[in-house]
């Protein structure tokens, strides 16, 4: 499809990229009610959802999936959740497996490219819930997931209508790179800190399948996927983890109408996170590039944030 073009404007002190990233991640506050349901998965291992409902019984579902060391109440999680209710839709706020303040079972957890989770949840909530009608939306590593969900050679079920993708490190030694440079320091170092405690509990719990000297020698978010990501979930190394869970290759075979929103001024985001190619020849592709908004900061007003309010209109556009 033609490439989509941004209506978001965004009040002027929210233009620069840095103050609108940290902003969304530090300051914004949504109130929602929530209702935890442990699932268990084909693996035996557990993850929890976090359940929302519209105030009359619906057959619609919007499936919600957090970025990198993110969980079902992070803000934005509930305020599309939130926005979905008050518009006669059920929403899934999905913790990834150990993201819901207790760890789980395996040795493994989660990664951008883990779609065996996302499929169990989406089975759940057809066979078992009895939804009918299922948007996905997801933020940086879960929107990742999502296109790579879509892309994979699978058949993907009827239920699901349409996606809604925003900020997504589509390219993951891109925005890998991107984090290691001087300007992204800061999140490099946040993301980092959570990781390692995850981890340090791993080791404990399973010393046999990683030693404290390759805990120790984690120095960055490349190091971690080396020392842990590829190690834990079958890779040869971070390098062989980018390559197959980038769902830039996944792209063309996308048959659900697929909206990306990437904002121009996202640091975390390489030059290959903004898939124009691929948009223009996949009709069912839709991407659109913000100048501001930062990585996932298209905030906007009274406390609904611009990609959320877009995902609703891209739903009623698609069904």
């Amino acid at each position: 499809m033609p490439i989509v073009k941004s209506a978001y404007k965004p009040p002027f002190y929210f233009k620069n990229g840095f103050i609108s990233t940290v902003y969304a991640g530090l300051v914004r506050r949504v109130h929602l009610n929530q209702e935890r349901e442990r699932i268990t998965l084909p693996d035996g291992d557990f993850m929890d959802l976090d359940w929302s409902y519209s105030e009359k019984k619906t057959n619609k579902l919007i499936v919600l999936l957090h970025g990198l060391e993110g969980n079902g109440q992070r803000p934005y999680m509930t305020g599309p959740a939130k926005l979905f209710n008050k518009n006669g839709v059920d929403a899934v706020c999905v913790n990834f497996r150990g993201c819901s303040g207790e760890d789980n079972l395996k040795f493994k957890s989660y990664h951008s490219g883990a779609t065996e989770d996302l499929e169990a949840v989406i089975e759940y909530a057809i066979t078992v819930k009895g939804y009918s009608e299922i948007y996905l939306k997801g933020i940086s590593l879960g929107a990742n997931m999502i296109l790579k969900y879509l892309g994979e050679k699978r058949k993907v079920p009827n239920e699901i209508k349409v996606a809604v993708t925003v900020s997504v490190p589509c390219y993951l030694l891109g925005s890998a790179k991107a984090l290691l440079t001087f300007k992204n320091r800061l999140y490099h170092d946040r993301f980092l800190k959570p990781l390692l405690a995850r981890i340090s509990v791993k080791q404990k719990k399973f010393p046999d399948q990683l030693s404290q000297q390759e805990l120790d020698s984690i120095r960055t978010l490349l190091d971690f996927d080396d020392v842990y990501t590829a190690k834990a979930h079958g890779f040869e190394d971070a390098l062989d983890y980018y390559a197959k869970c980038s769902s830039l290759q996944f792209l063309p075979n996308i048959k659900v109408p697929t909206l990306i929103i990437n904002a121009l001024n996202d640091s975390f985001l390489s030059a290959e996170c903004y898939p124009v190619k691929e948009a223009k020849n996949n009709a069912m592709l839709f991407l659109e590039m913000p100048e501001h908004g930062g990585h996932s900061g298209l905030i906007d007003k009274k406390n609904v944030y611009y990609n959320e309010r877009r995902a609703l209109e891209f739903v009623k556009e698609n069904t």
